[in-house]
């Protein structure tokens, strides 16, 4: 799945407070590799989940092999509204 790195960036940012958290405990992965799906850049305390940025247009284009994390993400999004 391909998607800007702004719409990206716009879905972490609508997330409600604990969200990261909640994420990584329902796919049993650590905070920090979902901050670093959402952008973030600590690798050395997290790990990649199939995310490749190439420059372009909104902030480039990223292209996602999983993505659980974003599916998740949508879900409790769609919860909030």
């Amino acid at each position: 799945m391909n998607i800007t790195f702004n719409d990206l960036r716009d879905i972490k940012h609508k997330l409600p407070t604990g969200s990261v958290s909640r994420i990584a405990k329902t796919l049993n992965i650590s905070e920090q590799t979902v901050r670093n799906y959402f952008g973030a850049t600590k690798f050395d305390q997290g790990e990649t989940i199939g995310v490749h940025i190439e420059p372009g247009p909104g902030g480039g284009v990223v292209h996602l092999d999983d993505t659980r994390i974003l599916e998740a993400a949508k879900q409790i999004i769609a919860e909030q509204q």
